[in-house]
């Protein structure tokens, strides 16, 4: 298919032109696959351009002052709640970012949509991108923002797609009773049912952030919320979670589970344990190369709050330093799942794990009730905030930082995105080559420094996606080995924060900066 040029005219941020986006692609110093990364972080001060490593370039699908197709309401733009009666820019009080988050992409009836739920603003809903549509007044459509009980909608972080439930199934990362998972149904063309967003309550309620289905019709949880601030750092706090329905396709009921890891000397990690000694040495073992520790799944049972996480630490479940999001590694057979640790995002933390990891747990199935976790990569001062994960071949890892406004200052580096190529077995683990250096546009940079206080300040890398857009069991992510930027296979991230734009990642030799990129897709002829 031609992908759309998108033509605008109007401002964003503090006098940024959109046509400016249409296309946009930065210069880069070295490539993914390279022994020795080029590219470095951009500079925590001043107004920062996007550097992408040699080979890719990268266009815009959408961007905040996009007006929705069909607003309602407050909510009238791609990345803008407008309720406050605020400007889209910045002064007198602009209007509510709303933070587009992490991205599902899926084809139906041959039209190709990216879909989205929004974290920020006095309320969360769910969008779709008509990435065919070519007039940018009807490429963005609001396909939820309501609940079916009539409830306050919470914020949303997490998506995915679950075919057997034929859901949209979102994560609102909150403490309980706020927090938990929600639901959207779609038709067989990718059109919303009803339009109501459906609590599944079944699944608990916590701070849950990244949400994943596996073969068996599973969902898996991964759970962020801080730990107590102690000298040195803050305790684990957060739980990964599995829910195995009482019948496939049907969320309504069944077992909700937190992972388990025990001690060499066969005992269990219990939270107690690590809040009575945040410096237990377990934490250090946890996090050094070649660890490795046996695991189970045992059963929650949430109380009269929902509260997953209160229940996972009366069953004895480990917690982390606030895990985030999580991924099966494609050719295991849903036998492995990766998922990050974010750690403590303080350049000052001195206790074991402070730069957090990314941990693989090895299971014979993923319905398996034992298994064995072990460290795939540690962090450190200059790769830490580890939130974002997806795969990008069967070996490949993509991971991408959220540091936030005062690590980025405190060790003069914005986020960046790594990958990570896991086949290469080392005693210091795998080289983390930097794919972007993510910049800082001009409407962060205002937020950072001079904003009304209810939006975020540095833009934050997020919903780093690839996909060839498979709605069925067969297009799980982890099913497939994914192609990336190849065939059908397409790659996009969120640049939160600031202007709110989605990119899609090409291959440099393909694309076109003028925005008529090609891209070899068999299903659509247009």
């Amino acid at each position: 298919m031609k992908y759309t040029k998108i033509g605008v005219t109007t401002a964003v941020g503090l006098g940024l032109s959109l046509a400016a986006l249409a296309g946009a692609s930065l210069p880069a110093a070295a490539t993914p696959d390279a022994a020795t990364g080029g590219v470095a972080a951009n500079s925590a001060f001043g107004i920062q351009g996007n550097v992408l490593a040699a080979g890719l370039e990268q266009s815009p699908v959408a961007w905040g002052q996009l007006p929705l197709s069909n607003p309602n309401g407050g909510i009238s733009h791609y990345g803008y709640n407008t309720s406050n009666g605020g400007p889209l820019t910045q002064d007198p009080k602009e209007a509510f970012k709303t933070e587009p988050d992490k991205n599902v992409y899926l084809v139906f009836g041959g039209k190709h949509y990216l879909f989205q739920g929004h974290e920020g603003g006095p309320q969360g809903y769910v969008t779709r991108i008509n990435l065919d549509e070519k007039d940018p007044a009807k490429r963005v459509t609001l396909i939820a923002a309501a609940r079916s009980d009539g409830a306050e909608v919470p914020t949303f972080d997490g998506i995915t797609w679950d075919p057997f439930t034929h859901q949209l199934l979102l994560t609102a990362e909150a403490s309980a009773p706020k927090g938990g998972v929600f639901g959207v149904t779609l038709d067989d063309q990718g059109d919303p049912v009803d339009g109501k967003i459906t609590p599944l309550p079944a699944l608990g309620s916590g701070g849950y952030e990244g949400i994943q289905n596996d073969s068996a019709g599973n969902v898996w949880l991964v759970e962020d919320i801080g730990g107590a601030k102690v000298s040195g750092g803050k305790v684990p706090n957060s739980y990964v979670y599995r829910f195995t329905p009482t019948e496939a396709g049907d969320l309504s009921t069944g077992t909700l589970q937190a992972l388990q890891v025990s001690r060499t000397d066969g005992t269990a990690v219990t939270a107690k344990q690590l809040a009575d000694n945040p410096s237990d040495p377990f934490i250090t073992d946890l996090h050094s190369y070649g660890a490795s520790f046996d695991t189970k799944w045992v059963t929650v049972t949430p109380g009269a709050d929902n509260s997953s996480a209160a229940a996972a630490a009366a069953a004895g479940a480990t917690p982390f330093k606030r895990p985030e999001n999580g991924v099966f590694r494609p050719g295991t057979d849903f036998g492995e799942f990766y998922f990050t640790e974010t750690g403590d995002t303080n350049k000052d933390s001195t206790l074991p794990g402070a730069f957090g990891a990314v941990f693989k747990l090895s299971q014979s199935s993923p319905t398996a009730q034992t298994g064995t976790l072990s460290p795939a990569f540690l962090g450190d001062l200059e790769h830490t905030g580890l939130d974002n994960i997806q795969f990008a071949g069967e070996n490949k890892l993509l991971v991408t930082e959220d540091a936030g406004d005062s690590l980025h200052a405190q060790r003069d580096a914005l986020d960046s995105g790594y990958e990570l190529d896991i086949s290469k077995k080392s005693k210091k683990g795998p080289e983390a080559v930097r794919w972007l250096a993510e910049g800082r546009d001009a409407s962060a940079t205002y937020d950072h420094t001079t904003s009304p206080g209810y939006n975020d300040g540095d833009n934050e890398i997020t919903g780093i996606h690839v996909s060839n857009g498979d709605p069925t069991a067969a297009g799980i992510l982890g099913a497939q080995v994914p192609q990336m930027m190849t065939g059908d296979w397409r790659t996009f991230w969120t640049q939160q924060h600031g202007d709110n734009v989605t990119w899609e990642l090409h291959n440099a030799a393909s694309a076109d900066p003028h925005g008529d990129d090609q891209h070899d897709d068999k299903d659509d002829k247009d």
